[in-house]
């Protein structure tokens, strides 16, 4: 398991982007596997900067078996919104559909324990994204 609490920012994104990649490359990571968590790592993070009042938030990456789950924890509790089908001229709201159908499992749920939410997807470690 690998967890950092840390402030979202731009300056920062692409830190945090290497950091989950090496810890997927570490496990023996698929290339495929390694881009997808860099690209979800990038979107959570970037929704957090977009919507969140408060940019302190916690990534955690799991690794149980061959599957890796990533793991954003913010202080907001206001559920992002996935269309079935973006709208490809839209300035944004298609990051979060793209990464919900590349993982191989993609969820959102508020955290029991204190204000905020949980936004995560999971992807095979060995395998190409889907």
């Amino acid at each position: 398991m690998y967890g950092r609490s840390l402030r979202a920012s731009a300056a920062g994104m692409e830190r945090w982007r290497a950091s989950a990649g090496e810890v997927v490359r570490s496990w023996g990571g698929s290339a495929g596997a390694v881009e997808l968590v860099r690209l979800g790592v990038s979107e959570l993070l970037s929704n957090v900067i977009r919507h969140v009042a408060e940019p302190r938030c916690y990534l955690r990456i799991v690794r149980i078996g061959s599957e890796v789950t990533v793991q954003v924890f913010d202080r907001s509790v206001e559920m992002p919104v996935i269309g079935e089908a973006p709208d490809w001229d839209a300035e944004s709201g298609r990051g979060l559909w793209l990464l919900r159908e590349m993982a191989s499992r993609f969820g959102c749920e508020r955290t029991g324990h204190c204000a905020g939410k949980i936004v995560w997807f999971s992807c095979d470690l060995f395998g190409d994204p889907r």
